[in-house]
């Protein structure tokens, strides 16, 4: 079956990094494309970055220059480099496969310390 798992959530101060993977298995991964999620306490999930099959990639504005979205084939495993963090990152991340399979992963948290 289907299933995506994410590693690498923390508790970082501010200025710091940590780097998210995604492993997925059952599904076809390099014909897929890929996200991160993330959703604060009271607050709406949101798209963090996304990368397509061919590894074009897109991010929300308040990620640009600090996050980097990437993936190996290889591994089936997609990453999200996070630099720079800031507290209003503070959230559970999720991971997300597209079309066909349209599945989330069960998140990893994030806490952002002042």
């Amino acid at each position: 079956q289907v299933q995506l798992v994410e590693s690498g959530g923390g508790l970082v101060q501010a200025g710091g990094s940590l780097r998210l993977s995604c492993v997925c298995s059952g599904i076809a991964f390099r014909l897929s494309a890929m996200g991160w999620y993330r959703q604060a306490p009271g607050k709406e999930r949101e798209l963090v970055a996304r990368i397509t099959s061919a590894g074009n990639t897109n991010y929300a504005d308040s990620v640009k220059g600090r996050f980097a979205i990437s993936r190996d084939n290889a591994k089936n495993t997609m990453y999200l480099q996070m630099n720079s963090l800031k507290p209003e990152d503070t959230a559970v991340y999720y991971c997300n496969v597209g079309s066909p399979y349209n599945r989330w992963g069960q998140g990893t948290q994030v806490t952002v310390s002042s």
